[in-house]
């Protein structure tokens, strides 16, 4: 039987991870009735909240490219910020099947030794193929762990690209992490990815790697300056190695540098910013739930379907055709649309 929305909050301001998994299960789930559920325990937990409350947790989103040691390098900061006293909630989104919603979800597996911690939260997350899911998810799960006491959330995002843009959009500070020897200097900037970083690191620094790693981390940050402008925060590129437990320690003094340079008033405002994207990132995901689930959209949605693989129907139409069915509130007819590229 699940949990209501009462005892959830009661488990989560007490800290149990049990509660605290369950509410993230709830906000993740696209269920209306669960939805629903979830925005009155998002609203009871913000109420309950005392002014600035989140001022002081920690939210930092890490990227990198596949195979740069994500989740060893996670598991070495987490480690290093729960031995100093923190509570670490880790929310890794992995990579879901567009066309089953299938997920890996291994990262408790590469992360035994923190995912073993009780003052660690681990939360495997899938994306279910919607930047738009992830966001809403995302979001509320970090409202979850912070009102459960976790003062530092770090959000590993599905991988390089979009989904990049989406994660810095909801922390105060973006790490990326990069190798030596990818050609990443370009490739990210080209892909805007540096734009986006505050602190970029070259990660398995180690052993024979380190000086190569050296010379890449100069690359970098010379690729930096010709991105940033001089008034702008200065994205300090490092080198660390998550294997060895080399240079983390330094890394996340940057991170918190970072946060000083925003300040009280520049992290309230920007968090502010963030919520308004938020604000149009749920009504989006809502209308898109909403256009799914819409009779109207039912009713024709498979003839549109056939029509447009067959090649009897423009792209253009088709969807002129399914917003005039969903604006028809669950009339099949709708409103006239064209019937065609001649009409």
């Amino acid at each position: 039987m699940r949990p209501s929305v009462e005892d959830l909050l009661t488990g989560i301001r007490s800290g149990q991870r049990a509660a605290v998994s369950r509410a993230i299960t709830l906000v993740e789930s696209s269920r209306p009735q669960h939805r629903a559920q979830a925005r009155e325990l998002l609203t009871a937990l913000a109420a309950g909240a005392p002014a600035g409350a989140g001022d002081g947790v920690v939210r930092v989103g890490i990227s990198g490219v596949p195979g740069v040691g994500k989740s060893t390098f996670i598991e070495a900061l987490g480690s290093r910020l729960t031995a100093a006293g923190h509570r670490v909630g880790v929310l890794a989104v992995d990579p879901s099947s567009v066309r089953t919603g299938g997920s890996v979800l291994g990262d408790k597996t590469r992360m035994g030794r923190l995912s073993a911690d009780p003052q660690a939260f681990i939360r495997p997350s899938p994306s279910a193929g919607t930047l738009g899911g992830v966001a809403r998810a995302t979001v509320q799960a970090m409202a979850v762990l912070e009102a459960a006491g976790y003062d530092v959330v770090l959000v590993e995002t599905v991988g390089v690209g979009q989904s990049e843009v989406t994660v810095a959009g909801m922390v105060d500070t973006f790490l990326f992490l990069t190798l030596a020897r990818t050609g990443d200097q370009l490739q990210g900037i080209k892909k805007g990815i540096l734009e986006l970083a505050d602190v970029v690191a070259v990660n398995k620094a180690d052993g024979d790697r380190e000086m190569e790693a050296r010379g890449a981390a100069r690359e970098l940050a010379g690729a930096l300056r010709l991105v940033r402008g001089h008034d702008e925060w200065a994205p300090p590129v490092v080198t660390c190695s998550g294997l060895t437990d080399v240079g983390v320690e330094d890394l996340w003094r940057r991170i918190l540098d970072h946060r000083d340079f925003l300040g009280t008033e520049g992290l309230r405002r920007k968090r502010a910013e963030q919520q308004l994207e938020f604000t149009w990132a749920l009504v989006r995901d809502e209308l898109d739930q909403r256009l799914r689930h819409s009779p109207g959209v039912r009713a024709v949605r498979d003839d549109v379907r056939a029509a447009v693989l067959a090649g009897d129907l423009p792209a253009t139409v088709a969807a002129d055709r399914l917003l005039a069915a969903f604006d028809g509130a669950g009339d099949p007819d709708g409103p006239d649309v064209p019937e065609g590229p001649d009409a």
